[in-house]
């Protein structure tokens, strides 16, 4: 389920709600009981080892056309 951070505009907490995606727009009360709170845009971090596929029939990559035209 999804995560998403809000900050109180009251108090100035910072808060994380789960909930389903359909709920995302929905409004969120702080810890603290304030309603007065705004969803903070949050950057999501994607980590893995892996690469880019190759290429069909091994082509480099560059130029217009993968560098099979020889341009």
């Amino acid at each position: 389920m999804p995560r998403y951070d809000y900050r109180c505009r009251a108090c100035g907490a910072t808060f994380e709600v789960s909930r389903p995606m359909r709920e995302a727009t929905e409004p969120a009360t702080c810890p603290q009981g304030h309603g007065d709170t705004v969803k903070l845009l949050s950057t999501v971090a994607v980590t893995g080892r892996g690469g880019a596929a190759p290429m069909p029939g091994g082509a480099g990559g560059g130029g217009c056309c993968g560098g099979a035209c020889g341009c």
